[in-house]
């Protein structure tokens, strides 16, 4: 009885070991080359240069029958592929202007419940409009927020 017990054992172990290795096989393989699988071809990635928009400083909106003046300070940091830094550079003053009217115009109560990631989005739409309305090219890839602070 000891024998075909062992037997049996090493003859299961036997066959999920081909079965392991059969599937391990099998998903190794590389997929076969049709329309639906091919790769696209990967972008080669530009060199980017990160330049800032130091202290845009705003005071926000007041709520009617508020007393006390807020606020908010940032620090923006622009990606701008390195061909188009000179003319980015060229644009800061005005990417300033389009940044200080875009985040006065918050009341406290919103500018406080907005996320970073809110805050860029709502800028680089701002510069998106404002480049599309001008009927030139944005010189550089988005806005992020490098630093903000509400008082």
């Amino acid at each position: 009885m000891n024998k075909k017990l062992v037997i049996v054992f090493a003859a299961v172990l036997l066959l999920g070991g081909a079965a392991a290795g059969g599937a391990l096989w099998y998903l190794g393989k590389p997929a076969p080359a049709n329309a639906a699988n091919k790769a696209k071809p990967v972008e080669e990635a530009k060199p980017m240069k990160y330049l800032t928009v130091d202290k845009v400083i705003v005071m926000l909106r007041r709520m009617p029958g508020e007393n006390v003046a807020h606020y908010m300070s940032a620090d923006l940091v622009v990606a701008t592929p390195v061909a188009k830094e000179k003319e980015t550079k060229e644009h800061l003053p005005m990417l300033r202007s389009v940044a200080v009217r875009t985040l006065s115009a918050y009341p406290m109560s919103k500018a406080e419940a907005m996320t970073i990631d809110q805050y860029a989005e709502e800028l680089n739409k701002a510069f998106d409009e404002t480049y599309a309305k001008e009927g030139r090219e944005r010189p550089f890839k988005e806005v992020m927020i490098g630093k903000l602070i509400l008082e």
